[in-house]
């Protein structure tokens, strides 16, 4: 899964991008797309619609609760400001 954001050659980044899409499993799902930030929300949407299998590597990125290990962290870094 994949954002991509194609660009003219020669232009800087100050002109706009000439596509951004969404490449899912080799596939060009969607194209043309206007911002970046859409693109990744419709890929949320497109991750959720198609029931797709979060990798496992990556399986705890959206957990809000932390592991006691990542806990003890944050209190250390907390009481160090």
């Amino acid at each position: 899964m994949a954002v991509f954001v194609i660009w003219k050659e020669g232009e800087g980044l100050q002109e706009p991008p000439a596509d951004i899409g969404i490449v899912i499993e080799g596939v060009e799902v969607l194209h043309e797309l206007t911002l970046v930030a859409s693109a990744c929300a419709l890929l949320l949407g497109l991750i959720y619609a198609l029931n797709l299998a979060y990798p496992k590597p990556l399986c705890f990125t959206f957990e809000h609760k932390m592991s006691p290990k990542v806990h003890n962290l944050y209190s250390k870094l907390q009481s160090s400001q």
